[in-house]
């Protein structure tokens, strides 16, 4: 409940952009919006507000890794250029626009309910923003995609918004596959 209005500024920087990176004007900028709200992630939902030793000793450090990569990526590979959604990259952006929606759904309400500006929905963006660029870190893709996995959990704890997670997760396996195939060839 406290965050609830930088969660409103960081969802319309992300927005914003994404914009400026599909449009070409600044392909650096997902990148460089995403190393922010990974790092906030991080910072707010972790360390702040973490509780149990696996927010603190595994998903503080992951998430400030994440922030840190996303950045590294935005300044160093700066040029890389984010290209048009494949449809299963349009697919995942639609469910993690619908993360809220799907919550609602569920039965859960505000405060309780997950916004675009979590740590699932957002490892989720990541994922799939990550995925289309020409360039991947493989690094920071198969970290994501590690978190990604653990959408296994919504069927388990009933957190079935998750399951976007979890297929964004799976799609990241796919996308480390395919950039480990080329690698082996050469």
């Amino acid at each position: 409940m406290d965050t609830w209005g930088l969660q409103i500024v960081l969802l319309l920087v992300l927005l914003v952009m994404f914009a400026l990176s599909y449009t070409q004007k600044a392909p650096w900028a997902a990148k460089f919006a995403l190393g922010i709200a990974n790092l906030w992630i991080g910072l707010a939902f972790f360390a702040r507000y973490g509780s149990e030793p696996i927010q603190k000793y595994f998903a503080l450090p992951l998430y400030l890794l994440f922030g840190i990569l996303f950045l590294y990526e935005s300044r160093h590979n700066g040029a890389d250029t984010l290209q048009k959604p494949t449809a299963a990259q349009a697919l995942l952006l639609l469910l993690w626009l619908l993360y809220p929606l799907v919550s609602l759904l569920l039965g859960n309400a505000f405060p309780q309910m997950v916004t675009h500006i979590m740590p699932c929905p957002i490892v989720s963006l990541s994922i799939t923003v990550c995925a289309g660029y020409r360039h991947k870190n493989r690094l920071l893709l198969a970290l994501l995609t590690l978190w990604g996995l653990t959408g296994i959990k919504s069927i388990f704890f009933h957190t079935y918004e998750d399951t976007i997670l979890l297929l964004c997760g799976l799609y990241g396996v796919v996308q480390l596959v395919m950039a480990v195939r080329p690698a082996r060839r050469s």
